[in-house]
Order: C-alpha cells, then sequence, then structure tokens
C-alpha cells in the first residue's frame, strides 16, 4: 500500500470518538475504545418512548461510540502517515459482538446492555450497575497464565491445576478465573489494584462489595459465562477457528415490567477480548492468532526490550514507546486485515467499510434520532 494511500486511509479511521455533537448535560466518558455519551432526562424518556425500548420509563440512556484506536499492553498505538488507529476495527468488534449478543438472546441466555443499533459505530444502551469483576475463561493453557504455570504456579484462582501441562494445550476443564474490575476496598484477601485475581470464594463472602445483588447470582453469573463460552466455541468450531480464553462482563439493568436482571455487557467474543486460533495451524502443532493477541506478540518482538511491555512498574518507559513510535502502515493493515476477516467469517456477511464515519454518525442521529441540534 502507497504512501499516497496513507492520507485517505487516516482519514477513514475513526480516531477521535469523544467530540460528537451529542446533546448531553455530562461530560463524555472516553475509554481506551469507546466514549460513552449520556443523553439528557428528556431525550431518555423520549427514545424509550418513540422506540418502544424494553426499560422503564426514566432509565438513563447513553450513544456509545467506538473507534479504531487500537490498545495494548494498557498504552494506545498509532501508525505512520496519521494513522491514530487500525481501519475496520471498530466496526468489525461491533459487528461480532452484534452477532453473539443476537444469538445469546435467541438461545434463551440473557439479554445485553444494547438497546439500539443506529449506525455500525454506534449502539444505544441502557445504564447498568455493573458487577466488578472482570469474567475470564479459559479453554487453553497460553499467555499470562502460561507464563505464571512455568514459574511453578499451580493453583489459579484458588483453583488447582496439575503438572505437566504444556504451552498451548487444551486444559483439563474450563476455567473461569475472574479478576476485578477497577481498585476495590476493604475486601479481606484482596489487593487494593485492579485487575487483580480473586477465588469464587472471595466472591461468596464479599458478594455484595463485588455488586452482587445476592450469593445466588454467582451461580448465575458462573452459568452465564459457561453457556456464553460454549455458544461461541461451538459456532467458532463450525468455522475451524479455536476459542482459547475470553473475557466477559455483566450488570443488572430493570426491565418495563419492574424486573431486575443480570445482562452481558461491554462486548463479547470479539478479537480485543478474546483469543481466537486458526484451528488447521492448531492441529498442525502451529499457532495462528486471529485476535489483537497476534498484534500484542509483534509488539513483543518489535521492540528490543520486551520487558517494558511487560513489567508494569516500567509503565512510564512503556508509555513512552508508545507514544514516541509511529509503527510501520504495514503493520496497522495487517492488524486490519485480521479483524475484518474474522468478522466477516463470524458474521457471515461483507464488512462495508465508511469513507467519512463521523460525518455518517451525526447524521443518522440527528435525521433518525434527533440527538443532534
Amino acid at each position: 500500500m502507497s504512501l499516497d494511500n496513507s492520507g485517505n486511509l487516516a482519514n477513514k479511521v475513526l480516531a477521535v470518538n469523544n467530540d460528537l455533537p451529542i446533546r448531553t448535560h455530562q461530560p463524555v466518558h472516553s475509554g481506551k475504545v469507546r466514549s460513552v455519551y449520556w443523553l439528557t432526562e428528556a431525550d431518555s424518556k423520549r427514545l424509550i418512548k418513540e422506540k418502544g425500548y424494553n426499560v422503564v420509563p426514566d432509565a438513563p440512556l447513553a450513544i456509545m461510540v467506538i473507534s479504531d484506536r487500537i490498545s495494548a499492553f494498557d498504552c494506545i498505538w498509532h501508525g505512520e502517515g496519521g494513522m491514530n488507529g487500525v481501519p475496520g476495527k471498530g466496526a468489525a468488534l461491533n459487528a461480532i459482538s452484534n452477532h453473539w449478543f443476537k444469538l445469546f438472546r435467541e438461545q434463551g441466555l440473557a439479554d445485553s446492555h444494547i438497546l439500539d443499533i443506529p449506525h455500525p459505530f454506534v449502539w444505544i444502551v441502557q445504564k447498568a450497575r455493573p458487577v466488578m469483576i472482570e469474567a475470564i475463561c479459559r479453554q487453553y493453557i497460553t499467555g499470562s497464565m502460561w507464563r505464571s504455570y512455568t514459574k511453578g504456579e499451580r493453583e489459579f484462582c484458588g483453583i488447582a491445576i496439575p503438572d505437566g501441562l504444556q504451552k498451548d494445550q487444551k486444559l483439563p476443564e474450563l476455567l473461569i478465573t475472574p479478576s476485578t474490575k477497577g481498585i476495590l476496598k476493604g475486601i479481606p484477601g484482596v489487593p487494593e489494584a485492579d485487575d487483580v485475581n480473586v477465588t469464587r470464594q472471595n466472591l461468596e463472602q464479599n458478594f455484595s462489595a463485588f455488586n452482587f445483588r445476592s450469593a445466588d447470582d454467582i451461580d448465575r453469573y458462573e452459568t452465564l459465562l459457561k453457556e456464553g463460552f460454549g455458544v461461541i466455541s461451538n459456532e467458532l468450531a463450525k468455522l475451524d477457528q479455536v476459542f482459547v480464553d475470553t473475557k466477559f462482563e455483566f450488570g443488572y439493568v430493570t426491565d418495563a415490567s419492574g424486573t431486575e436482571k443480570l445482562i452481558y455487557m461491554d462486548e463479547v467474543g470479539t478479537p480485543d477480548s478474546s483469543r481466537i486460533w486458526d484451528g488447521a495451524a492448531y492441529r498442525d502443532g502451529k499457532v495462528v492468532e486471529n485476535s489483537k493477541e497476534g498484534f500484542r506478540q509483534l509488539l513483543l518482538n518489535y521492540f528490543p526490550d520486551p520487558d517494558i511491555l511487560l513489567n508494569k512498574d516500567r509503565m512510564p518507559e512503556r508509555q513512552g514507546l508508545a507514544r514516541d513510535n509511529a509503527l510501520p502502515e504495514s503493520v496497522l493493515m495487517a492488524v486490519s486485515k485480521t479483524y475484518i476477516d474474522i468478522a466477516e467469517k463470524i458474521t457471515g456477511e461483507k464488512l462495508n467499510l465508511s469513507d467519512n464515519p463521523k460525518a455518517e454518525i451525526i447524521e443518522v442521529l440527528r435525521e433518525q434520532y434527533g440527538l443532534i441540534d
């Protein structure tokens, strides 16, 4: 791809997603990849009535806009030629999540926080009360778990695993290894730090501190986790793809009848939140990543001192690497191909990329939803 195209490519990337003129009375919350615009009370009530959303009449609604930014090792990375993201990444992530959420509903698992999809980059969501854990499922031993295993660890989140496992081997059973979402304080045995592993016993003994409504809901979240993993794993197997591990997030919402229910939230089964391997290559003894893990491995090989990326004590150096190094365009385009290919494989539909996603979003939210003056 020539540098002459690079400018065009940069224009197609939605890198900044927190500057849309959506009517709101609150600051825009911008995460690594998504930005959230909380609608005014009047607009929330109007849309619930006009669109017939299954929520209580005064439920707070938000517009969630995904970007094409790419984060890895807790940093945002960029490329040459002003490419501040990966073409097609945002649309691919949303399309994959939408596909799995739809299957979950159809198969009677649980709803998600998504009420409407006005545009491939946009979700209208209801406010959920999040459960304060990242619910991680592992079917194979790889990544950080393998690194810990090689150092002699044999217990993960209170679960003992046997000696003699090989790298990338399928585990004897699906492992649930939750970690904290944010810094939780005052929970016995749980360090006050983000992303620390917790045991099922931690959850049972302090369920309300993790935002579970009841101890019984720990069983419910585990069931939804296993069932969701199973649905995605079975569908990917039909495509000769291996579902290796993934992260789910959960929360509570109240529907129009006043019933509080546990739902899936954030994203599910995407290349950002999961590892997905090519089945044919795995049977041949090789790992071919169809997820962001491939980008992580590339970064580890690209920089001469990979410890900077793996060692949390070197975060200032890591942030400097991300800030000061524009990655080759070919790298970001290879990541783009990975995301687009797996999205089209999963959904069975071609991913149509917009020449100007921001203008499209503004138009649809103005004309069809009345959210832009």
